[in-house]
């Protein structure tokens, strides 16, 4: 499993007593997730929204009781973390203008549309010393702990394959997953989660084999991947067209364990033993879900880190990676640089 030391900073921005001010660029759906969910993580507050529109700021902001800032530059010089809840073209701009602003960002999923623009941003936080975290959420759900302290309390053995995969076929023609200008795509919008928990579990990709179909607008409506790991092997789909469960089955040597769908937001699993022995968990989540990864990124933030223990940059990489490779054997590419490197 994945576990990247974090970095620390000696001087942490904020004070561990002091609440961690929040703004949002976007106000589409996900941003409304991420306010709502403020209301379940101690000790925060949400300072400010900002979008392009500025109808669009002042709705969201009156909707949600905070300030629709003027600019983008005056709402990150008055924050402490942003949450940045754009569309994956325009993370890399929103993320490097914080960073001049030695503000803490959070970077909804995928954090780029390729390991080139993403190690971009990597680099600018960096040398900015600030943090930075691509917003991938399953690992801090309740359901997910409690998965993780059972398999390390009673092993199911030697990790060797994992499958994951969810395909939603009732997405909007105008939706944005279907632009290729815009980085859609089922790759990027769904299969940034799998390639998550392959490489949670089996470490990091050396080989990506990958079949699919490429849709009209030219972006891939459904892919399916194998993928060769350091400790094992990994089947992957994403799908725009058709209806795929959501569920996800990790086998070992002496178990296996079944997520239920939807995995992604994981309240049930079931382990089954070697021998017929089967544990049953069952972990309810609150707020939404996406509390639990704001609550990891605000203790990252009062620690002074610069970059998560569990979701880190080179895990970020690692996921990237294996995108860019299955889109560029499908053909599917964007009006940017593809790096198909595992590095």
């Amino acid at each position: 499993m994945s576990n990247e030391p974090s970095i620390e900073n000696p001087t942490p921005k904020v004070k561990p007593s002091s609440p961690i001010r929040w703004g949002i660029v976007g106000v589409g759906n996900i941003a409304g997730r991420f306010a709502q969910g403020l209301n379940f993580v101690p000790n925060t507050t949400l300072t400010g929204v900002w979008a392009r529109r500025e109808s669009e700021s002042a709705r969201f902001a009156a909707q949600y009781s905070t300030q629709a800032f003027a600019t983008f530059e005056e709402m990150v010089n008055s924050i402490d973390a942003l949450y940045i809840a754009t569309l994956q073209d325009s993370h890399a701009d929103y993320a490097l203008r914080a960073f001049a602003a030695k503000c803490a960002v959070l970077c909804e999923k995928p954090a780029a549309v390729s390991a080139i623009a993403l190690k971009k941003i990597q680099d600018a936080a960096t040398e900015a010393n600030v943090l930075f975290m691509e917003a991938m959420k399953p690992p801090f759900f309740p359901l997910f702990k409690r998965l993780t302290k059972q398999l390390t309390d009673e092993p199911i053995g030697d990790i060797k394959f994992v499958r994951a995969g969810s395909s939603i076929p009732d997405a909007p023609e105008d939706h944005p997953s279907f632009k290729l200008e815009l980085g859609g795509g089922s790759l990027l919008n769904i299969g940034i989660y799998e390639a998550f928990l392959a490489i949670y579990f089996l470490g990091k990709p050396l080989k990506v084999q990958t079949l699919g179909r490429v849709g009209e607008s030219g972006v891939d409506i459904f892919a399916s991947l194998n993928v060769l790991h350091e400790k094992g092997i990994s089947q992957l789909f994403s799908g725009l067209d058709v209806d795929g469960k959501g569920d996800a089955v990790i086998a070992g040597t002496k178990g296996s364990v079944t997520i239920h769908e939807n995995w992604w937001n994981p309240s049930r699993a079931t382990v089954h033993y070697v021998g017929g022995r089967v544990v049953e968990l069952d972990a309810p989540f609150e707020g939404g879900g996406l509390n639990y990864e704001t609550d990891h990124f605000c203790e990252l933030v009062r620690q002074g880190a610069t970059e998560s223990p569990i979701i880190s940059h080179v895990l970020s990489q690692q996921m990237i990676s294996i995108l860019d490779v299955a889109r560029e054997e499908l053909g599917v590419v964007y009006p940017c640089a593809i790096d198909h490197t595992f590095e």
